[in-house]
């Protein structure tokens, strides 16, 4: 297999502004008003070692070895079609954008490829129109070496592009409107929901496992600074009242949604999982795990890591290396911890004396299982507050506070312990 070849490059995107329009009325007239602006603009590039890999008559991709030629080559196209469309015999009169980006790219027979290219093309398409709009690499590049004014225009967003762009403006006057982005919005985390997973398991009673990873999640990505994540409350709120899922992104303006499928059978479990853009409802990542049971903690791991890098691409590792993160490495205390959890949430006195049995079979199956003793205290909290127990308060109170000192003194710096017990 031949090694990629790669190279760092200027790479320039140009594109006649309304062409399809002007071709629908005037069709042989545009034709020769775009070969008369190629007669221009193909010469220039050349001139400045420019090199065209794409085009398609009305738009063109050139690669340039300096930020500083491909920036005067624009520069002087765009004065020269400035200059035919000031003539009153200029019909239809053809107006040009430009982007230019300098990046990595990838060299493929007579092709290029790469971010780079994305990137340039993506800059062209908000570039005010008879204008240059470069990004802050190039603008480094060519600073004092042109004669002409560059003009901040602020930062954007680009479709499909995971950072933020400063950008510059040339043969402009500073004024020229694009949409930038609000100063609310630059340092503004992504922000999902993972809503409730669908229990596709012929056995209901598997229903414990799809709320316990769901939830395992949710507290994992809570835990993380680089993303903003929805309760698990809503998320329940939205199974509940059957809502709408592009309401209810709209609602909580949601970048991307989490969804998936949990079906359990015996000692096996299978996983689907997919990550959405919010925005446009695209796929940006999806996956099916098949695993036995003893391995579900590996599998929380692994999908946490998957959907991090699909969202921030790449992320600090210290974020996901977090000591003691596991409730347990006991399958059956787990199981046993998942089961309370799903009674807990029920708010009945029926089902809050079965959380408080499933906690203690937890505890039984692993004395060393913090998060038990935890949820245990928040459900005897419940069934006090709730009016569930005939037991006196003041015993309540002691019992849940041997499981406080419990939990603490098990894992002092369990985020899930502290949660629970901050909720008592």
């Amino acid at each position: 297999m031949s090694e990629v070849k790669r190279k760092l490059a200027t790479i320039l995107a140009a594109d006649c502004v309304g062409f399809s329009k002007h071709m629908e009325t005037q069709e042989e007239k545009t034709l020769l008003s775009l070969k008369d602006c190629r007669d221009i603009i193909d010469p220039v590039i050349n001139k400045f070692s420019g090199r065209i890999f794409h085009t398609a008559g009305d738009s063109i991709i050139a690669e340039f070895d300096s930020p500083v030629g491909a920036t005067k080559a624009a520069i002087e196209f765009q004065n020269e079609i400035k200059k035919r469309n000031s003539l009153e015999q200029t019909n239809p009169k053809l107006f040009w954008r430009v982007g230019i980006h300098l990046d990595d790219i990838i060299i493929e027979g007579d092709n290029i490829y790469g971010n780079g290219v994305n990137i340039a093309a993506r800059l062209e398409s908000q570039s005010p129109v008879g204008e240059i709009l470069i990004s802050d690499v190039v603008r480094q590049q060519i600073y004092n070496k042109i004669e002409e004014k560059i003009y901040p225009l602020g930062k954007i967003e680009l479709k499909n592009i995971s950072n933020n762009f400063e950008v510059f403006s040339i043969l402009g006057d500073g004024k020229s409107k694009i949409k930038t982005i609000s100063n609310k919005n630059l340092n503004k985390k992504p922000k999902f929901a993972i809503l409730p997973f669908a229990n596709t398991s012929k056995d209901e009673d598997s229903g414990f496992l799809v709320d316990g990873i769901v939830e395992d999640l949710i507290t994992e990505f809570s835990m993380m600074r680089e993303f903003e994540i929805l309760s698990r409350q809503t998320t329940v709120n939205f199974k509940k009242e059957n809502q709408d899922i592009k309401e209810f992104s709209k609602k909580f303006d949601l970048d991307f949604i989490v969804t998936g499928g949990i079906r359990a059978s015996g000692k096996r479990v299978r996983i689907s999982i997919e990550l959405s853009d919010a925005k446009d409802d695209s796929i940006i990542w999806s996956n099916k795990y098949d695993r036995v049971l003893e391995d579900i903690f590996d599998l929380q791991d692994e999908i946490v890591r998957k959907i991090s890098i699909a969202l921030l691409g790449e992320i600090e590792i210290s974020s996901l290396q977090r000591s003691k993160r596991k409730p347990t490495e006991n399958i059956s205390s787990y199981e046993y911890l998942l089961r309370g959890k799903e009674n807990h949430h029920k708010f009945t006195k029926e089902a809050n004396e079965e959380a408080l049995k499933n906690f203690d079979k937890a505890i039984e199956a692993d004395v060393n299982n913090a998060q038990a003793y935890a949820w245990k205290v928040c459900t005897l909290g419940q069934a006090m507050f709730r009016g569930f127990s005939d037991r006196k308060p003041e015993e309540i109170f002691a019992e849940a506070k041997q499981n406080i000192d419990n939990a603490l003194e098990l894992n002092e710096n369990d985020f899930e312990c502290h949660r629970m017990l901050s909720a008592v």
